[in-house]
């Protein structure tokens, strides 16, 4: 009779485990190729690994100012098709990071056509991921990034009472009194134990969710194709099985949290203050960790890059035109049909920048700066991702600098041109370094008058434009134009203008822009039509003057 309900229980057990992983199942390949909607994004988490890792010898990390510039949390967002909160911790150090390994690419490629081929192997590669889904996950960098905590000088005085706990209690069932001795080191104990709850705190998530890590990667690992990411991951998933008796202590703390489990954690709470179980394991554990940070980072890095594969094959299936970059040897960029990954339906654009620099002009909003960002973001997603939102992108391996979004700093009291003169200068020493640069700049000294304005523009964007660098900038200032055609090809979007309305075809044209609009626009908007009579007349003196 209990034989044949304990069986009824293991089959519907059964039967619910199946239907959950029938629908894990079914939403996996519903949402592949698609953005996340429901997820949010904490920044703060989701950098905690690249903000604290090493990078020294990477060809360049992105600066906070050109990621602000390229609205680099909503590309991320846009990019992110991760299934765990260690890939989305890889991703982002992954887009943040340049560094050109060609066979590195190679394999990746391989793996990624794998993964498309094989569903199969996909999707069940993304159930696993999913195990590291919970928040707490992203604490697990800490432990091979970050210091641990220290244990106490008098760890020994744990260590004996401890001993001595365990010596009462054997000697309370031989004669009852020693019992009120244990009662009066458990009342020690309790102060101890709970003094400790502040560093077990810190690895309470992290601990259990190293092993869930390990555990991942150790199936992962199973497959050919996965495992020719790291032939040397097996070493790294035996060394942190090796603590892994000891951490499971910290993985049943985790679980011991539901209503029912309520009086098992009571007891269980009772049983570790009288031996003093935590300090004693925490310390020992995090002794065995601090040697094995290497190990853990293998291990982390292996899952974060497999997740990260996938998440590239999802944003490609999504996407109607995307191609894999072609790195060029000689210094120049061949783009057709690019567009800007942000912008709903963007218009896309082709062109070719050889020996000069490009100059762009054109009102506000038809284009100019959207065309810049994308290219910029395009060579971003080119070198870390192996991924170009065109119909084909050719260009050299470059650092990407920028000057487009530019604020007063009041917590420093620096106005807005103090900020723009900071920001510029940092590019021209950027670019005396003889590095290939790419440097994009939105409508350069526009904190000044309009006469230093143009001369201090035209000296500087002739500096930058030299030593391999190039240049895309956008301006208002027709003057140069006319100073910079010997250094920089000119290109221009422009607006279409009717009795009533405006509209812009953000299409990318050769030559300065020659039409100007501006007083137009005006008068389209409805302004005053004295207002608008007497802009047209100053503009056409002003134009008399200059022409003299």
């Amino acid at each position: 009779m209990v034989k044949d309900i304990l069986s009824q229980i293991k089959y519907k057990f059964s039967q619910i485990r199946f239907n959950r992983n029938k629908e894990v199942k079914k939403e996996l390949i519903e949402s592949f190729g698609k953005i996340k909607i429901d997820d949010t994004f904490d920044f703060e988490r989701i950098s905690k690994y690249f903000k604290n890792r090493d990078h020294s010898k990477m060809h360049q990390v992105l600066s906070d100012k050109t990621c602000n510039d390229l609205d680099f949390e909503d590309l991320f967002v846009l990019v992110d098709h991760t299934k765990s909160k260690v890939g989305q911790q890889y991703l982002y150090n992954r887009l943040r990071t340049i560094e050109l390994d060609k066979s590195q690419t190679k394999l990746n490629e391989e793996v990624i056509d794998v993964l498309l081929e094989n569903t199969e192997l996909r999707i069940s590669t993304q159930q696993k991921l999913l195990k590291l889904k919970n928040e707490e996950a992203y604490y697990i960098s800490e432990l091979f990034q970050e210091e641990h905590a220290k244990p106490p000088k008098w760890l020994f005085i744990i260590k004996l009472l401890s001993i001595t706990s365990s010596g009462l209690m054997v000697l309370s069932f031989i004669n009852p009194l020693f019992f009120f001795g244990l009662l009066g080191v458990f009342c020690i104990n309790f102060v101890i134990h709970f003094w400790n709850k502040k560093n077990l705190a810190e690895y309470i998530s992290s601990i259990p969710q190293l092993l869930r890590l390990n555990a991942v990667a150790s199936d992962l690992n199973k497959n050919v194709d996965i495992k020719r990411l790291n032939l040397n991951i097996d070493k790294s998933i035996r060394v942190i099985k090796q603590v892994k008796s000891r951490m499971s202590f910290f993985q049943l703390e985790t679980r011991l949290q539901g209503e029912f489990e309520i009086i098992l954690w009571f007891l269980f709470e009772i049983f570790k203050t009288v031996f003093l179980l935590e300090p004693l394991l925490l310390f020992d554990v995090l002794k065995k960790l601090d040697k094995k940070r290497h190990e853990i980072e293998e291990v982390f890095q292996f899952v974060g890059h497999t997740d990260m594969l996938i998440a590239i094959a999802s944003l490609r299936s999504g996407l109607e035109t995307y191609c894999i970059p072609t790195i060029l040897s000689e210094n120049r960029i061949i783009a057709s049909e690019i567009y800007h990954p942000l912008i709903i339906n963007c218009e896309a654009n082709s062109i070719t920048i050889n020996e000069k620099s490009i100059l762009l002009t054109g009102s506000n909003m038809s284009g100019k700066t959207s065309f810049i960002r994308a290219i910029g973001l395009n060579v971003i997603t080119g070198l870390t991702i192996n991924t170009c939102f065109a119909k084909s992108f050719a260009f050299p391996l470059l650092k990407i600098f920028s000057a487009i979004r530019i604020s007063d700093d009041l917590m420093n009291d620096r106005s807005y041109y103090f900020e723009e003169v900071l920001t510029i200068k940092k590019i021209i020493e950027e670019g005396e370094k003889h590095d290939n640069n790419l440097f994009l700049l939105d409508e350069i000294f526009k904190g000044t008058n309009t006469v230093e304005r143009v001369a201090a523009g035209k000296a500087v964007l002739s500096a930058i434009a030299r030593n391999n660098n190039i240049v895309l900038v956008s301006t208002h200032d027709v003057e140069l134009t006319d100073m910079l055609s010997g250094e920089y090809e000119l290109y221009h979007f422009s607006e279409v203008l009717n009795e009533k309305n405006i509209g812009f075809d953000y299409k990318l044209k050769m030559g300065k822009l020659e039409n100007r609009n501006a007083i137009r626009i005006l008068d389209i908007n409805g302004y005053p039509k004295d207002v608008v009579n007497e802009a047209l007349a100053i503009s056409n003196a002003l134009d008399n003057l200059k022409n003299r």
